[in-house]
C-alpha cells in the first residue's frame, strides 16, 4: 500500500513538473499546440492517478486487497497399509477419479481368498442338501404309498394293524425328514449369502485401497511417499479443486450490508494488473470478525469487519486452470449499487 502512494506521488510530480516546464506558452506555438493535453487525455490521466493513489471509485463502487483461495480435499486411506503405486507429483493435474495410488495389504488380500473359499463350500453344501432332498422325497413318496395301501388292507383284515401302524409311523418320518432336509437347504442358502456378504465386504476395502482423487485439480501437498505405512484416516496428497476458485476479501458492516449474494464483481491481481477478472459474491460471513494480519493494515485490522468470497466462474476456470494459483494478492472490487455501470477500466479483460 505504501509502494502504491509512493509510486502515485511520484507519478503526480512528475506530471506537474512535466506540466510546467512543457507549459505551451514558454514554447514554440505550434510545438505548444502539440503538447497542449486535451480534456479527455486529462480526464483520463486523472482517471489513472486516482486509482494508483487509491482515492474514491464511483460511488456505489467499492474495492479493497485480498487473495486469491481455492477449496482444499485431502485424500486420505480409509484402511491402514504401506503405500505403493502413487502416480503423481506436487503440481500434477489430477481429473475427479483419476487413480493416484494405492494401499497395499496382504491381510485383506488373504481373507478376501478364504472368504472366496467359504462361499465355494457354502454352494457345495447346498448342492449336498438339494442331493439329500431329492432322496428323502423319493423315500416320502415309498411310504406314502404303502400308507395308502396299507389303509386299504387294514380295511379287508389282509394285514394287521400292528402293520399298519409301522407304515404310517414311516409315512410320517418320511415327512419330518423331508422338511429337515429343507431346513438344511435354508440355513446353506444363508450361509452362501454370508459368505458372498464377507467377500463383497472385504472386496470394498480392497477397492478403498485404491487412492483417487475427488476433484479435478491440482496436487498441492504430497504428504506421504510410495513404500511409507500409513494409518487408517492417514493423509496421503492435498489437491485444490480448480473449478472453485475465489478470493476472500473483508469489508465493513456498511459496505457488507449492501452486496447481493451473487451481484457481480471484478478482481484485479498485482502481478498481472493489465486484466480485470470477472467474480460473483458468493458469500457474506453472518459474523465479524477482524481481518487478518496479511490483508490489510494495523489499523484496519482493529475494525471488525465481514469476510466475504468473490468466486469466479468454473466455466471460465477450465480455460485458465493453468493460470490458477492460490495466494496471490490483488484488488477485490464489489458494487453496492446494481444499478452503477462499471466504469470503463473495470470492464472485463482476460488474457487471450
Amino acid at each position: 500500500m505504501h509502494i502504491r502512494f509512493l509510486v502515485g506521488a511520484l507519478l503526480v510530480v512528475g506530471f506537474v513538473v512535466g506540466g510546467v516546464l512543457l507549459a505551451p506558452s514558454s514554447v514554440h506555438p505550434s510545438i505548444g499546440s502539440l503538447l497542449a493535453p486535451t480534456a479527455e487525455a486529462k480526464s483520463k490521466v486523472r482517471s489513472l492517478l486516482d486509482r494508483v493513489l487509491g482515492k474514491s471509485m464511483p460511488e456505489g463502487i467499492v474495492k479493497t486487497n485480498g487473495r486469491i483461495e481455492a477449496t482444499q480435499v485431502d485424500v486420505a486411506a480409509k484402511y491402514p497399509g504401506r503405500l505403493v503405486d502413487i502416480t503423481v507429483e506436487e503440481g500434477s493435474e489430477v481429473k475427479a477419479g483419476q487413480v493416484v495410488g494405492r494401499v497395499s495389504s496382504p491381510e485383506y488380500e488373504a481373507q478376501l481368498r478364504a472368504a472366496q473359499f467359504n462361499v465355494e463350500r457354502a454352494k457345495q453344501s447346498m448342492a449336498e442338501t438339494e442331493s439329500l432332498i431329492d432322496q428323502r422325497k423319493a423315500t416320502l413318496a415309498a411310504a406314502k404309498s404303502d400308507f395308502e395301501r396299507g389303509q386299504e388292507l387294514v380295511g379287508k383284515q389282509i394285514i394287521t394293524q400292528q402293520t399298519f401302524d409301522q407304515r404310517r409311523r414311516n409315512y410320517e418320518g418320511a415327512q419330518a425328514s423331508v422338511q429337515g432336509a429343507i431346513a438344511q437347504r435354508d440355513q446353506a442358502d444363508a450361509s452362501i449369502k454370508s459368505a458372498q456378504a464377507e467377500v463383497e465386504r472385504i472386496e470394498s476395502v480392497l477397492h478403498d485401497l485404491v487412492l483417487v482423487s475427488p476433484r479435478t485439480g491440482r496436487v498441492q501437498y504430497l504428504l506421504a511417499r510410495n513404500g511409507e505405512v500409513i494409518a487408517a484416516g492417514g493423509k496421503v496428497l492435498t489437491v485444490l479443486d480448480l473449478e472453485d476458485v475465489y478470493m476472500t476479501i473483508f469489508l465493513p458492516a456498511a459496505t457488507a450490508g449492501k452486496l447481493e449474494i451473487g451481484g457481480e464483481a471484478r478482481i484485479i491481481l498485482d502481478p498481472v494488473p493489465q486484466y480485470v477478472i470477472p467474480a460473483s459474491v458468493s458469500f457474506v460471513a453472518a459474523d465479524a470478525q477482524f481481518t487478518p494480519k496479511t490483508v490489510e493494515t494495523a489499523e484496519e485490522r482493529e475494525k471488525l469487519m465481514f469476510r466475504v468470497k468473490l468466486k469466479l466462474d468454473a466455466e471460465l476456470l477450465k480455460n485458465y486452470s493453468r493460470r490458477v494459483k492460490t495466494g496471490v494478492r490483488g484488488l477485490g472490487i464489489v458494487r453496492t449499487k446494481v444499478v452503477t455501470a462499471w466504469p470503463d477500466d473495470l470492464q472485463v479483460k482476460l488474457p487471450q
